[in-house]
């Protein structure tokens, strides 16, 4: 059997990816307790604060095009989508920087964010890099470049976590954290450029001129189910994961919100590390399936109970040792921390293994479904942060009721997902027959 599996393909490609995320993941993790002691639990919420806006911007920077490169047949229809996405970032990231300049500071007032309010005019510069970030990603994922993504991952990484150790000795505040944050994204694009030129052959490239490529107004028709039903999903479900570092911020300080913003992001790394892993690489191969007419059904199961057996000894360990072990790692001071992480970590855990689920939603033609479950899981989240922070008025129960909604919403999302799998997989096994 293990023989089997290291002669797969699909497992061979996870691993080659999960080896550049692990590796940067552990140097993150070997930084962690220098740049905790550095910077504080403040620094922290106002990272947090400024992350949380950006990623509940960042969808509507390309109408989520960038995801769709995977997913034609042709390769001059994918660079026809990467640049109608280059395209559309520039034009949309104008307006936001023109709506920030004339109207930040009274925006800021009225969502309570005026802790940030002197980097607001970062968010459209950060949408577009993240958007180029994106589509370099997507154009090695399609050409299996697992390899390339897996160099530049922990070279980025590296020279990351430098800066931010040897600012924090100058200025350990949170402005370093969000500009730091910012010219990440433009060193992470500028890597992935870079990276594709060198490790790729040309006929890899994505950037081909003596190419006719499908005009924009095409592209946009024949994929507008991302504007009309991933964006949406994508911008809500930033928004829930954003949320509790906004509500907490704005109900009980920076402090807290930084307790948070740390359990969140550190659990996040190993959740990154193997979903990344397993959506990026499952992410081509279910396309490449459905578009041969193969049964998904199979290919499923195997890495959606696979990544949940993965995962469920680091994330449980978080589970039942959080807040001693957070303390002991990263300081003291974030002994808080760690009593969150302990039920990020449920969220989390669920979360992981539901990227192989997520992934296939494109492919089975179920983005406005999607919205839908993302709509109603929404209002749940709110309503158990609502009920922790106003009526409880306790950002453990605030934490604990929005994680336990998120856990649910992955749960549900597998059975829907595995439903419509089913129908699709019958009709392969028909068409097959026939």
């Amino acid at each position: 059997m293990i023989k089997r599996l290291l002669n797969s393909r699909f497992v061979r490609n996870v691993l080659l990816v999960a080896t550049g995320t692990a590796g940067a993941q552990a140097i993150t993790m070997a930084f962690s307790p220098i740049i905790t002691r550095l910077y504080g639990p403040e620094a922290y919420g106002l990272l947090g604060t400024f992350s949380a806006v950006l990623s509940i911007a960042m969808p509507i920077a390309a109408l989520t095009y960038p995801i769709a490169i995977v997913l034609p047949k042709r390769d001059d229809d994918a660079r026809g989508i990467a640049k109608l996405s280059v395209l559309l970032a520039l034009f949309i990231c104008l307006i936001v920087a023109t709506v920030l300049l004339v109207g930040g500071q009274p925006i800021a007032r009225l969502l309570d964010l005026e802790a940030i309010s002197a980097f607001l005019l970062l968010i459209p510069f950060a949408m577009f890099l993240n958007v180029l970030q994106q589509i370099m990603q997507q154009w090695l994922i399609r050409k299996k470049q697992f390899k390339v993504s897996a160099r530049i991952a922990i070279s980025q990484s590296l020279i990351l976590n430098i800066s931010k150790t040897g600012v924090g000795f100058v200025h350990p505040a949170g402005a370093s954290l969000i500009i730091l944050a910012t010219l990440g994204n433009a060193l992470y694009a500028t890597q992935l450029w870079l990276g594709a030129r060198r490790w790729t052959t040309p006929k890899d490239y994505i950037h081909k001129p003596e190419h006719r490529l499908p005009k924009s107004k095409a592209v946009a028709a024949q994929h507008r189910d991302f504007p009309l039903f991933r964006t949406p999903q994508v911008t809500i479900n930033a928004f829930a994961q954003g949320l509790p570092v906004l509500m907490l911020a704005s109900f009980f300080g920076s402090s807290i919100a930084g307790f948070y913003t740390l359990s969140r992001s550190v659990m996040a790394a190993p959740a990154h590390l193997l979903g990344s892993s397993v959506g990026n690489v499952f992410y081509a191969q279910i396309a490449e399936a459905v578009n041969a007419g193969k049964d998904p059904r199979s290919y499923l199961n195997k890495a959606t109970f696979g990544a949940l057996a993965v995962a469920i000894i680091p994330f449980g360990i978080i589970m039942i040792w959080g807040s001693p072990l957070f303390a002991f790692i990263f300081g003291e001071q974030w002994h808080t921390a760690g009593t969150y992480a302990q039920w990020v970590a449920l969220w989390l855990l669920f979360s992981l293994a539901a990227r192989p689920v997520i992934a296939t939603i494109p492919v089975l033609d179920m983005q406005g479904w999607f919205l839908m479950m993302e709509i109603v899981f929404t209002s749940l989240r709110v309503a158990a942060l609502a009920l922790g922070a106003w009526v409880f008025k306790d950002p453990l129960y605030a934490v604990a009721g929005y994680t336990i909604m998120s856990a649910l919403f992955y749960i549900s999302l597998y059975v829907m997902v595995i439903v419509r799998a089913n129908k699709r997989g019958d009709l392969a096994a028909g068409n097959s027959e026939e």
